[in-house]
């Protein structure tokens, strides 16, 4: 069988429609969402197109502050983020946002004799980092008590594949805001493309193509910067143009 694996949307929707494409001949059996779906640039279609998908969506951090609103800012960056996203959330309909209460903490699936586990940022949190620096041990006590051959996470914004004791972890990366660097660095730069996994497995075999599509990134900006969301110009500046490169 063969799996899409997206995660961190952002309610991005140019970059969702280029994965969708780009899966169009791919004979994929079935999707899963790890979460962080609609805040962003188009959330009332990006929720749509997830919903028509009607495929498991993990709940992220950004969705649960949808529903439970946002945290304190605690600094500059951080507050311009939850500014846009108090802006966005006021775009999100009751029915969109009943949609987003169905979104779990975890997604348990049999691929095909491989136990896969499915979450945003560990088992036990969608606010903890798996990544390829964290350490042995750290990582063994995130994923305590779970023994599952697959595991998918999200929420870093950062593409990986990392084997751990039998447990092979994966991050599809992110579909709306990739990160380019450490997840969460100050200043955050953003690549030009949109990013996801596709799992296939079969006749007892697994493997992980991480894959990245361009699109159309100065559209989807213009759109951000005409919409009247705080901060747009500001945020506009931090993504890596095509060919460009990135400052330092």
């Amino acid at each position: 069988m063969r799996l899409a694996v997206l995660s961190d949307i952002h309610g991005n929707f140019p970059a969702l429609g280029a994965v969708l494409a780009d899966l169009r001949d791919e004979r994929v059996e079935g999707f899963v969402c790890l979460g962080d779906v609609a805040l962003g640039p188009q959330p009332t279609e990006t929720l749509g197109c997830v919903r028509a998908l009607g495929c498991p969506v993990v709940m992220g951090n950004w969705d649960a502050w949808l529903l439970e609103g946002f945290p304190r800012a605690q600094d500059d960056p951080m507050r311009r983020f939850v500014e846009q996203g108090e802006w966005w959330a006021r775009k999100v309909s009751d029915e969109d946002r009943a949609f987003v209460r169905t979104f779990v903490p975890q997604v348990e699936l049999d691929l095909d004799g491989f136990p896969t586990l499915c979450f945003h940022g560990s088992p036990a949190s969608h606010d903890e980092m798996i990544l390829a620096t964290t350490p042995h041990d750290e990582l063994l006590g995130m994923l305590d008590g779970f023994e599952h051959q697959l595991m998918l996470a999200g929420h870093t914004h950062v593409q990986l594949a990392r084997m751990i004791e039998g447990r092979l972890v994966v991050n599809p990366g992110s579909v709306g805001l990739p990160f380019r660097g450490v997840p969460f660095g100050k200043p955050q730069l953003i690549s030009p493309w949109a990013e996801y996994a596709l799992i296939e497995i079969g006749s007892g075999r697994l493997s992980v193509d991480l894959r990245r599509v361009h699109y159309d990134v100065e559209e989807m900006l213009r759109l951000v910067i005409g919409s009247g969301v705080p901060h747009a110009t500001w945020w506009a500046k931090t993504w890596v143009r095509s060919g460009a490169k990135p400052k330092s």
